[in-house]
């Protein structure tokens, strides 16, 4: 089973004196970025969280947010009433000093003696208990089962999307080679009547001729095209029963789709086949934008 790159989840918990909420969420990306919002104090968190997103996920800008927040503490910072006390006691020292030295200062204000150290203190961020650790770990798994279960299901809806883009390609691919039979038969009687008229003109070389037609057989020729083509198509559907992290040969497919699409138009030398071509390339450009969610 194939899994979107974008998810969500979230989770709540409590253990060891403490609250806390948990946010999941991830989108598009080329490889694997892991952002964490986590609260300090609480060794060896972060390096744990990480490790076990790192064995879980392939792709995706992953941001994992945790909230936590002490039993019965108000949530957000808090006054220290004993340093606040002692940051009030320097400040009026200092204006006893600066008036005995005849220096004027500016009044104080309150957000100046918040910003001294350890008046304004976040109780959330103060040393927890180990056991703390072990408990957010534990609840932690969760929430990451929740986080799969949703890219799992977005796969689950893109994987039919995909399918109908490659039911298509193959359904163009053997269009395009009926299309190139019939434009053979044509082109050979065009190419035949081309050459009476030369022959009647002028003098031709033999030998010169043959080689001309071999080349201009040869810039015609779209069958390697198209067995490529349907070699892509079987791949494209054996990615897709294989399931997992495949986005990045996902993508790569469809740059070799796109190629052959290409070339299929620019050899073809025919109003259908170039139509053929110029249908496939959409399918194509729609089966990219949903590869670009794959993991």
């Amino acid at each position: 089973m194939i899994r979107s790159m974008t998810g969500i989840a979230t989770g709540r918990g409590a253990a060891e004196g403490h609250g806390w909420s948990w946010e999941l969420r991830a989108v598009n990306a080329r490889g694997l970025d892991l952002r964490m919002r986590l609260p300090e104090g609480v060794p060896g968190l972060e390096a744990a969280l990480r490790a076990r997103l790192g064995a879980a996920l392939a792709r995706g800008s992953v941001t994992l947010s945790l909230r936590l927040v002490p039993d019965g503490a108000a949530a957000g910072p808090a006054i220290d009433a004993t340093r606040l006390d002692a940051a009030l006691g320097a400040v009026a020292e200092v204006e006893a000093r600066a008036a005995v030295a005849g220096v004027a200062l500016a009044p104080v204000r309150a957000t100046d003696l918040l910003s001294m150290g350890g008046v304004l203190s976040d109780a959330a961020a103060e040393a927890v208990p180990e056991a703390l650790r072990a408990a957010l770990l534990a609840d932690f798994e969760p929430v990451l089962a929740a986080f799969l279960e949703s890219r799992e299901a977005e796969g689950r809806a893109l994987a039919p999307a995909l399918r109908r883009e490659i039911d298509t390609i193959e359904r163009l691919t053997g269009a395009a080679a009926a299309a190139a039979g019939d434009r053979e038969a044509a082109a050979a009687e065009a190419l035949r009547a081309a050459l009476d008229r030369v022959r009647a003109a002028v003098e031709v070389d033999a030998a010169r001729l043959a080689q001309e037609l071999a080349l201009i057989a040869v810039k015609a020729d779209v069958a390697e095209e198209l067995d490529r083509l349907a070699a892509h198509v079987a791949q494209a559907r054996a990615l897709l029963d294989e399931g997992g992290a495949v986005g990045r040969r996902l993508d790569f497919l469809t740059q070799e789709f796109t190629r052959e699409a290409n070339t299929l138009c620019s050899k073809s030398g025919d109003t259908a086949l170039t139509r053929i071509g110029l249908e496939m390339k959409a399918a194509v450009d729609r089966m990219r934008e949903q590869v670009q969610n794959v993991e």
